[in-house]
């Protein structure tokens, strides 16, 4: 009997009547480890793609960039690099389409020389990519040529020069399609852009340098030298190993939340593994102690279940890491708006192994838990009237199998993070969840016993005695069906949120569309125009661009060469878009010092400063800073401190100066409006762009709208991925349930013999379902309002609210789902004999 064939022979045996409950252990690990092998498989070729498509997204060896002109002694530098050279100047303003008389917003980018160096700009036609550098033609976004119906030849006017569509641009260079939804990309020749007569005073500009460089210059050997005098200046510089590393560091960050949901998935596929185990070896005790009455020892009895367990989560494994390798052929389509490039996919041996060696040693582990309690059956369990015998008691082996559980999963959140600090943060969060989960269970047994309604009808009192009754599926509906309500609740509240947030924006009194670029000549003529569209001129306010020479009476250099200084570099080096005016606006909080409107000459200039860019300045009231005012420089004292609400629609500034000393400086206008509906906003915009070409006229609801649209595809992405946890909490329930069925249709039948009529089994079963639905589901809720409550105002700082319908709908379906699965369980009972039912089960 000792023999290891015999063992398994036996085990064979045992199963073969059970094959179907066995079958439903494995169900629960399969989409675990699908979504793991799955996601890891789409991160390995997408690391695989970066490393190939690097060079080709960068488009050259060395971008040197700013959003001003580079300083002369840089371009020296820049410009002695051995090899070719490129260059593009790229800014917003409006496009004008005399065909169709509409107008856009859009990227201008003026190219000069061979840029791409590496990989091509697509267009079609595709010599249209070669054309439009030595003619004043462009090249145009598909997309907007085809929002427009515009076709190649048509003319398309950028500023003061128009210009004849040499073919669709089918993607803007080395960016992701969803930049487009804000300001489609148009090519012109760097020859061409003096003739628009769009760089003023006020023009969002960026200017980019690109070198391609022979071999006897190593590119980040060059950045490493160069690296300090260029950043001292807030010039970028960008080489291909950099665009390796940003990219790579954007996936993590989009792998990390994914092998999360993997993670989620898995654990919950755990839980019906160690549910399915705990509830097939209960109704094994019998056939344990019969075997014990034989002469079986107790590890013996352990090794014929272990090695059931063991084949079909083999079996289980293997078919998760099929499924999951067949996933990822899809998730290049669902990530398709996200990536800056086309992810080429194959199979990935090492995620499957990967997927498969991990799912194996969780979900044994789980199942390990409850296993263990073979070994303690007794052979007297034969003559006991219970079923659970020893297997739910506590011994050092199962503390042991918990703490392996806890260590596997903190090393697989370590490597998945590379911080044992993150993996450990985070395994102990997924603890306490766990712990709160099963504290809530306790709790509504503990309190369904305590405060038992005696009163109530039989039918209702049979039901709730249920869920504390032995074989009981509170804790395991709680922990499985709680945790994927939890998370599917989750989205569906912050995404909420979100929307909720966009769609504020727009609402009441909220300015909706913003004009910038504007001349100060051109200020009253605007505002004439605005207001005779019956719009308000809710601000129109002067920016003067300056930058901070010095502070505390040391010089910018000086502070920038200081390792010791506490004023954060990004200060330091912004270009700072100020204004001056005379009062503070609803928008604006003082919360130190006084703030000053005016100045008269001579007198000292107390200027107003943000509360969080004077704390990244580390400076404080009566601190002297000197800005150097396109080549003049004024001396000023920070006067006062404000607090700005950033979610309103005005205008609002980090540096504000009193009336009296930016008057005659040079300056652009901005002027913010509303429109009341998008006809109108069509129809001031077009006219504004005919009459003042040099004037941009941001639309927000349009803006707002692709926001929207962006919005709605992140939720799908994370609601998809999101469903392996919830279809695996699912296929818990039904494990669960269905592998109770024997001890419930013992029950049903018992009733039924002592004269129960079949409504009231009915009622019975449905009430316990109910109840047990509706548990889950709410601790599930509860759990993802509390969760939901600190993200939205500690992490993306919304109001909080809630849309109660989405959820009303998440908890309707969680509790019909249980009620249907569980009523299955009674059918048989409910239309057949007791004695037919019997033969049938105990057979």
């Amino acid at each position: 009997m000792g023999s290891i064939g015999f063992i398994i022979k036996t085990a064979f045996r045992d199963s073969r009547k059970d094959i179907g409950k066995l079958l439903m252990f494995m169900a629960s690990i399969v989409l675990g480890i699908a979504a793991l092998v799955a996601i890891n498989s789409f991160n390995y070729n997408l690391v695989s793609d970066v490393d190939k498509q690097a060079a080709t997204l960068l488009g050259a060896d060395i971008v040197i960039s700013d959003n001003k002109p580079i300083p002369n002694q840089l371009q020296v530098i820049a410009d002695s690099l051995p090899g070719e050279r490129s260059s593009q100047t790229q800014l917003f303003s409006m496009a004008y389409l005399p065909n169709s008389d509409e107008t856009q917003f859009v990227s201008i980018k003026a190219l000069e020389g061979g840029f791409p160096f590496y990989g091509i700009l697509k267009a079609d036609p595709q010599s249209a990519s070669e054309t439009f550098r030595n003619t004043q033609t462009a090249l145009v976004d598909e997309g907007m040529m085809i929002q427009y119906n515009l076709n190649v030849g048509d003319p398309i006017k950028l500023g003061q020069a128009t210009f004849q569509i040499a073919g669709k641009l089918q993607s803007a260079f080395g960016s992701a399609g969803i930049g487009g939804a804000f300001a489609p990309s148009i090519y012109i020749a760097k020859d061409n852009l003096a003739k628009t007569d769009l760089i003023k005073p006020g023009s969002v500009v960026d200017y980019e340098f690109y070198y391609k460089i022979t071999d006897e210059v190593d590119p980040d050997e060059w950045k490493k030298v160069n690296r300090k005098q260029f950043r001292d200046e807030s010039v970028r510089i960008e080489t291909i190993a950099d665009r390796k590393e940003d990219l790579n560091e954007a996936f993590a960050g989009l792998n990390n939340f994914l092998n999360l949901i993997a993670l989620v998935s898995l654990l919950l596929g755990c839980i019906g593994v160690a549910s399915s185990v705990m509830i097939y070896v209960k109704n094994k005790v019998s056939s344990i102690a019969v075997f014990r009455c034989l002469g079986m020892r107790g590890n013996q009895a352990f090794s014929i279940y272990f090695i059931q367990i063991l084949v079909l989560g083999i079996v289980g494994v293997a078919v998760g890491a099929v499924l999951g390798s067949l996933i990822q052929m899809y998730l290049p389509v669902l990530f398709k708006d996200f990536l800056p490039y086309e992810v080429e996919m194959a199979l990935s041996p090492r995620a499957m192994i990967e997927g498969s060696v991990v799912g194996l040693i969780i979900t044994t582990l789980f199942a390990l838990g409850p296993l263990l309690g073979v070994r303690d059956i007794s052979p007297l369990q034969t003559l006991r009237i219970s079923e659970d015998g020893n297997i739910s008691r506590w011994s050092f082996l199962k503390v042991l199998v918990y703490l392996a559980i806890l260590a596997s999963i903190f090393l697989f959140l370590w490597r998945l993070t590379t911080s044992w600090k993150d993996g450990a943060v985070m395994t102990g969060g997924l603890v306490v969840a766990f712990l709160i989960l099963v504290g809530v269970s306790k709790l509504i047994v503990w309190s369904v016993r305590k405060f038992f309604p005696r009163g109530w009808s039989y039918v209702f009192r049979q039901g709730l005695s249920n869920l504390y009754r032995p074989n009981n599926q509170t804790q395991t509906l709680i922990l499985s069906i709680g945790l994927g309500t939890a998370v599917l609740t989750m989205l569906f509240i912050i995404q909420g949120l979100l929307l909720q947030n966009v769609s504020s924006m727009e609402a009441g009194n909220q300015p909706n569309t913003i004009l910038y670029g504007i001349e100060k000549e051109q200020k009253i003529a605007l505002a004439e125009m605005t207001k005779s569209y019956d719009m308000p001129v809710i601000q129109q306010v002067p920016i003067v661009t300056m930058n901070l020479a010095g502070w505390k009476g040391r010089t910018k250099k000086d502070w920038l060469s200081d390792t010791t200084r506490t004023a954060s570099r990004w200060a330091i080096n912004r270009e700072a878009r100020v204004s001056f005016r005379d009062t503070l606006t609803n928008d604006e909080t003082l919360v130190e010092g006084t703030f000053t409107g005016s100045v008269a000459p001579g007198d000292s200039i107390f200027i107003s400063l943000a509360d969080n860019w004077s704390r990244a300045m580390d400076v404080e009231i009566g601190d002297e800073l000197v800005w150097n005012v396109q080549g003049a420089m004024i001396t000023t004292y920070v006067g006062s401190i404000r607090e700005i609400e950033f979610n309103s629609m005005n205008t609002r500034f980090f540096v504000l100066f009193p009336n009296g000393v930016l008057e005659q400086a040079p300056q652009f206008q901005v002027l913010v409006t509303k429109s009341p509906d998008t006809e109108t906003t069509a129809k001031y915009r077009r006219d504004v762009v005919k009459a003042f070409p040099n004037v941009s006229v941001i639309d927000l609801g349009s803006i707002l709208s692709a926001l929207n649209d962006i919005l709605t595809k992140v939720s799908y992405v994370i609601k998809f991925m999101a469903g392996f946890s919830i279809l695996t909490g699912l296929i818990v329930l039904i494990a669960s349930l269905l592998l109770s069925k024997f001890q419930r249709v013992k029950e049903s039948v018992l009733l039924r013999t002592i004269g129960a009529s079949r409504k009231q089994i009915f009622m019975i079963n449905a009430t316990e379902y109910t109840v047990l639905g509706s548990l889950s589901a709410a601790t599930g809720i509860l759990i993802s309002l509390v969760a939901s409550y600190f993200f939205a105002t500690r992490t993306l700082e919304l109001e909080f609210s809630i849309q109660w319908l989405p959820i009303l709908g998440v908890f309707l379906f969680v509790v019909a789902l249980t009620v249907f699965i569980g009523l299955l369980n009674s059918r048989e009972v409910i239309n057949k004999s007791p004695l037919e039912v019997l033969r049938r089960e105990v057979g």
